[in-house]
């Protein structure tokens, strides 16, 4: 009996080791939605309990991260600029794409609205926006929701207004610019999860509210890009893979839908779909 509780042991003690041995660290690049509701401090731990695996990660704009793996700095993406991706990929780049979540867009503005429009389409806001010279903040820094906001103006003016000083680009992350559009009476856009977690941080000292939402334009899907071996030969591939199996897994995708606050969902998983 003791020889067996002895190897029953030596064996317990071989697994800790060799999970030991075989854990490792994950880079990845990613977007400062994900990092600024806290969405990656959430699920880090979960990925580490069950792989072994450290996530350690840089937020920026998605231009800059996908600017990181073409540069070979990171093992993995996680982004939300869906034609810019898929060039990603088409180049060589980066491989095994998959979708992870969603979310929208939204645009926001003063709760007086100056420019009075709650409620009409993307088109008919960024018109009036333009029209009545209301304050507009742009993050400037070729995110995704840049890229997104920029494909909004060129539908509704043909251009972006860049040359106009109402329009104003902050080159900030998302609750930065949100915080400048209130302090100056103006309107900007962002996705809903960083919204939630503004109005979390704000309570009643918010001076903002949603005035265009739910128009088609705005889905804003996130997705996992692991960065190709064949152009960066330190890539991590077993580590990137392991963490978009992981992440894709029905059990963890729960956890993406149960990430809330104010009682709301950041974001809505749709891996499988």
């Amino acid at each position: 009996m003791k020889l067996n509780r002895f190897s029953m042991l030596l064996a317990s003690l071989s697994m800790v080791v060799s999970a030991n041995l075989f854990a490792d660290d994950l880079m990845m690049a990613t977007t400062t939605s994900t990092d600024n509701t806290g969405l990656l401090d959430y699920l880090a731990p979960k990925y580490k309990q069950d792989t072994g695996n450290t996530l350690k990660w840089v937020a920026t704009g998605t231009g800059k991260a996908l600017k990181m793996g073409q540069n070979c700095d990171v093992d993995i993406l996680f982004v939300h600029a869906p034609a810019s991706e898929k060039k990603f990929v088409e180049a060589g780049y980066g491989e095994n794409r998959k979708q992870v979540m969603y979310n929208d867009f939204i645009i926001v503005g003063p709760k007086s609205d100056p420019a009075k429009v709650t409620g009409m389409t993307p088109t008919q806001a960024l018109t009036k926006i333009k029209n009545d010279k209301a304050n507009f903040f742009s993050r400037g820094d070729n995110s995704g929701t840049n890229k997104k906001e920029i494909s909004l103006w060129k539908t509704a003016l043909s251009s972006t207004p860049d040359k106009e000083s109402w329009y104003v680009q902050t080159g900030q992350g998302m609750l930065r610019t949100i915080n400048m559009s209130a302090e100056k009476n103006g309107y900007t856009m962002t996705d809903r999860g960083t919204w939630i977690k503004y109005v979390s941080q704000k309570g009643e000292d918010n001076s903002m509210k949603i005035v265009v939402e739910g128009d088609k334009s705005l889905f804003n899907q996130y997705s996992v890009i692991t960065i190709n071996k064949d152009k960066c030969s330190n890539v991590n591939t077993t580590a990137a893979t392991s963490f978009t199996n992981w992440i894709v897994k029905e059990e963890n995708q729960k956890f993406i839908a149960d990430f809330k606050l104010l009682g709301k969902a950041l974001f809505v998983p749709n891996a499988d779909k």
